[in-house]
C-alpha cells in the first residue's frame, strides 16, 4: 500500500473505498500515484487529516460536488476525495461508465466490491460498459474507451462499440480541453496508430478532428504508392520507430538524439511526444492545395505555408495551447525544407546555414520528421531516393544538434560594429550581423577585424556612386 493509502487508512472513521483508474492500473501492474477514493463521511474534514498526517496540501476540487484534493508537498503522490453517491458503493459504482473502473477496495481493508464483473473484464483484457446509458451521461466517454483501449491493449467489446458509435456525435457539445486531454493520450500511446483507427471505426476522427478525415482519397503523384490519409498514417508510424530507435538511421548522433526527443516541450508532452503531432499534421493542407496540370502531374504547392496555418488553427481550435501549437505548425511550415536541398549536394556552408537559421528552434526536430516523411514515400525511384535523403539528413541533423549547443556568432558585438562603422544602432546594424553570422558559420571570418572589413564592404557596394 502507498504511502498516502496507508496515512488515510489510519485515520479514516467512516467506509472509504479506493475506486477507478488508481485501483484498475495497481490490478493491472501498472504503477500509479494518481489516487480517487470514495468516502462516506466528510471529504473536506478527512482532506485536512491526510494532509496534516501524510505532509499533503488539501484543497477543494469541487464546491458544488463535495470533492477535495490531496497534493504531496513534492507532488509525488494525488487523492482525490469524493462523496458517496446514491447511499451505497454499489449505487456510486453504478454510475461509472466502465466495469473496470467500477471496482472498490476498501482502504482499511477487505474483499473488492465488484458489482458488475469488472475483476472477469480485467483478465479478459475487456473493455465492456456498465450499463447501456452511460455514453447517454458523458459523450467524452467515447474517445475515454479508445484511449483506454490503446493504452491497455484491451478489445472494445461489440455492445459497447456500438454505443460509442452512436454517441460520438455528441463529443461535439463536449469541453474541447476535455477532448484534447483524451487525444494527447492517445496520441503518445504506445498503441496509438490502433487508437487512430479505432477513432475512424467509431465515427469520433469526423467530429474531432474532420480535418484528418479529409485527407482520406486524395491521391498523390507517382512518387506516392498511398493517398494523403494513409501516407500520413505511415509518416506517423515511421516517426514513432525512429524516435523508439534512433541508432538505426542515426548511429553517430542516436545518443544526442534521443536526449533532445526527452526533453519537456509542453502540455506534458515531450519533444519526441510532439512530433507524433508534426506526423499527424505535416500533409494537413493538401486537400485544398491539390492541383492537376495541364500534363497531368499532380501537385500540392503551398502544402506547407498553407499547412502551418492550418496547423495552428486546428489545435487553437482543441486549446492545445501555444506553445504546441507554435511548435507543431512549425514542423508544418518546414518538413520539405530538407527534401529541397538533395538535389543541391553538396551542400555549401552558407546553405547548411540559412537551412539551420530558416529551421530554429525545431532543425533537429523537423530534419527527423523528414526522414520519416521520406520513408515513408515508396512510389517510384523511392530507393535511391531515400538512400540520398538519409545521407543528407545525417550531415544536416549533425549540424543541427550542434547549432542547438551553440549558436554561431560573428566575433563582435552589435555595439563595437555600430562604433567601427559609424552607425547608430537599428535595422542596418542588426542586418550587417546577420550576414556576419553566416559568414562566420561559413568559416569566411574569425576576427574582429575581418568581420569589420566585411562590413564595411558590404556598405560600401550599397551606398550609391557619384551621378
Amino acid at each position: 500500500m502507498s504511502e498516502a493509502l496507508a496515512a488515510l487508512a489510519s485515520i479514516v472513521e467512516d467506509d472509504a473505498w479506493l475506486v477507478g483508474g488508481a485501483l484498475r492500473d495497481r490490478l493491472l501492474g501498472r504503477p500509479t500515484a494518481d489516487y480517487d477514493v470514495v468516502v462516506r463521511g466528510d471529504p473536506r474534514a478527512l482532506a485536512r487529516a491526510l494532509g496534516r498526517r501524510a505532509g499533503g496540501h488539501p484543497f477543494a476540487l469541487s464546491e458544488g460536488f463535495g470533492a477535495w484534493r490531496v497534493i504531496a508537498r513534492d507532488r509525488s503522490w494525488q487523492v482525490d476525495l469524493l462523496p458517496l453517491v446514491g447511499g451505497s458503493i454499489t449505487t456510486d459504482l453504478a454510475a461509472r461508465d466502465l466495469t473496470i473502473n467500477a471496482i472498490a477496495e476498501p482502504v482499511a481493508g477487505g474483499d473488492y466490491v465488484d458489482p458488475f464483473g469488472g475483476l472477469s473484464d480485467l483478465q479478459a483484457r475487456r473493455i465492456r460498459m456498465v450499463s447501456a446509458h452511460a455514453f447517454e451521461d458523458d459523450p467524452l466517454r467515447a474517445i475515454r474507451v479508445v484511449r483506454l483501449a490503446c493504452e491497455l491493449g484491451f478489445e472494445i467489446e461489440p455492445n459497447t462499440a456500438a454505443a460509442a458509435r452512436a454517441s460520438a456525435p455528441g463529443l461535439a457539445r463536449v469541453a474541447v480541453e476535455r477532448t484534447f486531454a483524451e487525444f494527447r493520450r492517445i496520441m503518445v500511446a504506445e498503441r496509438a496508430l490502433s487508437g487512430l483507427e479505432l477513432m475512424d471505426e467509431l465515427g469520433i476522427t469526423a467530429i474531432v478532428l474532420p480535418e484528418l478525415s479529409r485527407l482520406r482519397g486524395v491521391e498523390q503523384s507517382p512518387y506516392h504508392h498511398l493517398d494523403v490519409h494513409d501516407h500520413t498514417l505511415a509518416v506517423l508510424a515511421e516517426t514513432i520507430g525512429l524516435v523508439r530507435e534512433p541508432e538505426r538511421w542515426f548511429p553517430e548522433d542516436a545518443s544526442a538524439v534521443s536526449a533532445v526527443l526527452a526533453e519537456p516541450l509542453a502540455q506534458e508532452l515531450t519533444r519526441g511526444q510532439a512530433l507524433r503531432f508534426g506526423a499527424l499534421f505535416h500533409d494537413v493542407a493538401k486537400p485544398q492545395t491539390r492541383k492537376v496540370t495541364a500534363e497531368g502531374r499532380v501537385t500540392f504547392i503551398g502544402h506547407d505555408e498553407t499547412g502551418a496555418e492550418v496547423t495552428a488553427a486546428v489545435l487553437a481550435r482543441m486549446r492545445a495551447g501555444e506553445r504546441l501549437c507554435e511548435h507543431v505548425a512549425a514542423l508544418a511550415r518546414h518538413h520539405l525544407r530538407l527534401g529541397f536541398l538533395v538535389h543541391e549536394m553538396p551542400l555549401s556552408r552558407r546553405t547548411v546555414y540559412r537551412y539551420l537559421r530558416a529551421c530554429e528552434p525545431v532543425g533537429v526536430d523537423v530534419t527527423l520528421l523528414s526522414v520519416a516523411d521520406r520513408l515513408a514515400t515508396r512510389g517510384r525511384g523511392s530507393e535511391q531516393a531515400i538512400s540520398r535523403h538519409v545521407e543528407l539528413a545525417r550531415q544536416l541533423l549533425g549540424e543541427a544538434l550542434a547549432w542547438r549547443a551553440e549558436r554561431p556568432r560573428p566575433p563582435l558585438r552589435g555595439d563595437q560594429l555600430a562604433r567601427a562603422v559609424g552607425l547608430r544602432p537599428g535595422p542596418e546594424i542588426g542586418r550587417l550581423l546577420d550576414e556576419l553570422e553566416e559568414a562566420t558559420f561559413a568559416g569566411e571570418i574569425h576576427t574582429p577585424e575581418e568581420a569589420i572589413e566585411r562590413a564595411q564592404r558590404l556598405l560600401g557596394s550599397e551606398r550609391p556612386g557619384p551621378r
